[in-house]
């Protein structure tokens, strides 16, 4: 498996990806907002992708990480906020593979370290994370607004 940043020649392939993951936490499918999305974020610069793509040239999974600072620590700190691996290409340890770029770029951009979050429901993520080295924060209290 070779992991690697996302290029603008893969948005094809990362589109149907992403739209797949967006299904995934109940969206509506949308590939073309999900191409439109995607391109921005890699042509502004302001997220990091990076894929999983086989032998075959085929993408079969991706990792999208945001930046943010911690005031506390004074250090960059970046949300691994989308991980996706093709359902027929699971249990095979890309989304380890996926989960170990994402750690190299918390090293290589000096970092502080990286969070997540997903759904409780999310039995499979919950079960990866841990095994990853991700350790469940049971201190804090997680809240959000959103505009209406």
């Amino acid at each position: 498996m070779n992991y690697r940043k996302a290029k603008i020649k893969d948005l094809d392939e990362l589109s149907v990806m992403f739209d797949a993951y967006r299904v995934f936490y109940r969206k509506e499918t949308d590939i073309a907002s999900a191409k439109n999305f995607l391109t921005e974020r890699i042509l502004k610069n302001d997220s990091e992708i990076f894929v999983a793509e086989n032998s075959e040239h085929q993408l079969v999974g991706f990792v999208q990480l945001y930046p943010l600072f911690s005031s506390v620590r004074m250090k960059k700190l970046w949300m691994l906020n989308d991980l996706f691996v093709n359902y027929i290409c699971r249990k095979k340890g890309i989304s380890l593979g996926l989960i170990d770029k994402a750690k190299e770029l918390v090293e290589t951009s000096h970092a502080c370290g990286m969070f997540l979050e997903t759904e409780k429901s999310n039995l499979v993520g919950n079960n990866l994370y841990p095994k990853s080295g991700f350790k469940f924060n049971q201190d804090s209290n997680y809240y959000e607004w959103y505009r209406k």
